[in-house]
């Protein structure tokens, strides 16, 4: 019996059941139709990989109600029967697995990316996506309510068990319930009734189509967290008027496009961000609520709905990271576990990109129709993986898994790479998460990891590999600047920072404005701090999201950031450079640390040069990229030996 009684009770939500409490949050991700928005093989086979990992239910993101409303170019389509064959085969696909599987209905408004855009006002969107949207017409909003209420009555026929209807997130439907964004002067504008009265049609008109027993939810924002925006208060009111109608759930969220919270919220969020606006629509109703908002470990979910605050609770990413996550919690292996680090960077920044959504720490998204499980090798192999980093762990994980003999190797005493690093600045921790996970699962699988060992050709020969991975990382490169190794400042890189084996002074200039010299100047943000980027963008290989948090962090009177910047030369205690058309000069610093670029580590190949044992260099070691193309490549090099 799982100790999480709350979580994995079941639940009753309008006229069916779920088997437990949590709902695999709606994700546009961006991929898996065809020309014509009709689901494929890809989009139905990630479906099944988390209903095999046995979520109580699950929502298909950004189905697109009308021609107008679709939000994102590769997202289903709902707006004629042809989407009806395609939809009905994922349906059957998930039915043996017992997961209530539902559709989400949306119209994205003025945030679609097309040219075509309508909303209840023509205005811009806040953030994001460009473009003045047309005004609807009365009829016009007739129509797309009829569109809401014939969509839903295709995913009827195709075999869903719910409906969800997206009013949140600074979608048509939020669109229309918040000041900043309608500013009609008719029956949809203006008073709270009125702008109201677009969701209250549509939802009548899906109950009238399908039936009062099947069920229905509503997402709403709790909160706009923009100026003008939807406010609480409102969606308290908003909240019964929906049960009044026959809503069989409330499933209440946040954010819109530029909102001081953003909707998907990065590692620098508090975890369960948003809980407390559904507890508080909760107080008000007694149809189901559900909660959402970086709730990733079992136990705040667990404790969300034993202490009443919500009752389901919808995780995105975290499915995303692991699509076992249910099965896993239930049976209390937590450790095992695969976790959302909440970076922010292969999802909804890929997606924002209009590129096919991803995850950092699972590259398996997306795959799963190609994958469909992991296959042992043919033959038994003996490999050494040098490098415990995540693209070695990640290697050696999968290589064992299908029946390797798999050594470990590292130098210094301790794995994580330049991981454990990342995550000692403020906020990062999470970073280690991935890399706890990985040493736990080489711990289950017994793979020999060996700490502090000096790699010689003595030590090859004894151990006798078949293949070698090489995942030995990567290291600062000190850039050629005049009077950079002639200042008297001390010089160290971010490593040595972070490390602790150099320690700065109270003012401090820190060259480059990638990540990492971004999240330098927040872990010396207490001193004075100044940025110097020679490129012309902050943190680019961040996304857009955790960059956002990351910025707001930094806006302190001690820390000054500078982009563009050419340096002319260093002083013996600081810089001249130009940045923006000005000529600037910096003195009186004590310390400059270099946070440019990265360099391969690879010394350890030249011990196989005479051999005749293949080599396979991947992460790091290969090219200094992020953490994404370490773990993928550790996982792709585990399963193509």
């Amino acid at each position: 019996m799982t100790p999480l009684r709350h979580l994995f009770s079941p639940v009753r939500i309008g006229t069916m059941t779920a088997k437990n409490r949590m709902l695999m949050s709606a994700m546009s991700i961006n991929f898996g139709v065809d020309a014509k928005g009709h689901v494929t093989e890809q989009l139905i086979e990630y479906f099944v990989a988390r209903a095999k990992g046995g979520v109580g239910s699950m929502l298909v993101g950004g189905g697109a109600v009308h021609p107008t409303g679709l939000e994102l170019p590769d997202l289903p389509t709902l707006w004629d029967d042809d989407c009806i064959g395609a939809l009905e085969k994922m349906t059957k696909a998930i039915r043996p697995f017992g997961t209530k599987f539902g559709m989400q209905l949306m119209h994205g408004g003025r945030q679609s990316y097309h040219d075509n855009k309508v909303a209840p006002s023509p205005l811009p969107a806040a953030a994001v996506v460009k473009g003045v949207p047309k005004e609807l017409t009365i009829d016009e909003i007739h129509e797309l309510a009829e569109a809401f209420g014939d969509s839903a009555k295709r995913c009827q026929a195709a075999g869903f068990d719910f409906v969800e209807i997206h009013g949140a997130h600074g979608y048509l439907i939020n669109q229309f319930l918040a000041k900043n964004s309608n500013q009609r002067n008719d029956d949809y504008g203006g008073s709270f009734e009125n702008r109201i009265r677009f969701l209250i049609e549509l939802f009548r008109n899906i109950k009238r189509k399908m039936g009062s027993d099947f069920p229905v939810g509503i997402r709403i924002n709790g909160s706009d967290y923009i100026q003008d925006g939807w406010t609480l208060e409102e969606a308290l009111q908003l909240a019964v008027i929906l049960e009044q109608e026959g809503a069989d759930y409330l499933h209440v969220s946040a954010g819109v496009y530029g909102s001081s919270e953003l909707t998907i919220p990065s590692m620098y969020t508090q975890q369960g961000c948003f809980v407390h606006l559904a507890h508080a629509v909760k107080k008000q109703v007694s149809v189901p609520v559900v909660a959402v908002g970086r709730i990733k470990s079992p136990e705040m979910a667990d404790r969300i709905i034993g202490e009443k605050k919500a009752d389901i609770v919808a995780l995105g990413r975290s499915f995303l990271a692991d699509p076992d996550y249910p099965r896993k919690a239930e049976s209390g292996d937590l450790a095992r576990i695969r976790p959302c680090i909440a970076c922010c960077l292969g999802c909804i920044h890929n997606v924002l990109a209009l590129e096919p959504g991803s995850c950092v720490v699972n590259p398996d998204v997306g795959r799963e129709y190609l994958l469909k499980g992991t296959d042992r090798a043919d033959e038994s192999k003996k490999i050494l993986v040098i490098g415990a980093g995540p693209a070695g762990l990640a290697a050696a994980r999968m290589a064992t898994i299908r029946g390797h003999e798999v050594m470990v190797c590292e130098e210094r005493g301790h794995v994580g790479g330049l991981a454990r690093l990342a995550a000692i600045p403020p906020g990062r921790s999470e970073i280690m998460e991935i890399v706890e996970y990985f040493k736990n699962e080489l711990d289950r699988l017994r793979v020999d990891l060996r700490l502090n060992v000096a790699l010689t050709p003595s030590f090859i020969q004894s151990v006798n590999p078949d293949h070698i991975i090489l995942a030995t990382g990567s290291l600062p490169e000190m850039p050629i600047i005049k009077g950079l190794f002639q200042t008297k400042m001390s010089l160290c890189s971010v490593t040595d920072v972070l490390e602790g084996s150099t320690a700065t002074g109270n003012r401090v200039m820190v060259i480059g404005g990638n990540q990492a010299g971004l999240v330098l100047a927040d872990f010396l943000a207490e001193k004075e701090v100044v940025v110097l980027n020679r490129k012309k963008h902050f943190a680019e290989e961040m996304s857009s999201n955790d960059r956002f948090y990351l910025r707001e962090r930094l806006k302190r009177d001690n820390v000054k950031l500078y982009k563009n910047v050419s340096i002319k030369q260093f002083l013996p205690d600081g810089a001249i450079f130009s940045s923006g058309g000005e000529k600037i000069r910096l003195q009186g610093f004590d310390s400059v640390v270099i946070a440019e670029k990265m360099t391969p580590i690879r010394k350890a190949s030249e011990l196989f040069e005479d051999t005749h044992i293949p080599v396979h260099v991947i992460g790091d070691a290969k090219s200094p990229r992020i953490l994404m193309h370490a773990i993928s490549e550790g996982e792709d090099i585990g399963r193509a030996i």
